[in-house]
C-alpha cells in the first residue's frame, strides 16, 4: 500500500503529463512543482518540470508528438 502523499504525487504527475502532451507547458510546470512540493525527491516531476521550462523558452515544432529528443550525450 502506498501512502496518501505518494498517491497525491502520482495523481499530480498524471495531471501534469496530460497538460504536457497538450502543450500547456506553463500549467503543467505548476502541477509538477506542486508534486515536488510534496516530495522533493520525485525525479519524474523534476525532469518534466525542467522540460516544461525548456519548451516555454523553445516551443516544440507544430508536429511535436510529445517525445523528448536528446540533443547531446
Amino acid at each position: 500500500m502506498i501512502s496518501e502523499e505518494r498517491q497525491r504525487v502520482l495523481e499530480l504527475f498524471k495531471e501534469g503529463r496530460k497538460l504536457y502532451t497538450l502543450r500547456k507547458f506553463a500549467e503543467a510546470r505548476e502541477v509538477f512543482t506542486a508534486a515536488i512540493g510534496i516530495d522533493k525527491e520525485d525525479g519524474p516531476s523534476q525532469v518534466f518540470r525542467a522540460r516544461c521550462k525548456h519548451y516555454l523558452e523553445n516551443p516544440p515544432p507544430p508536429d511535436w508528438d510529445g517525445v523528448w529528443k536528446f540533443e547531446t550525450k
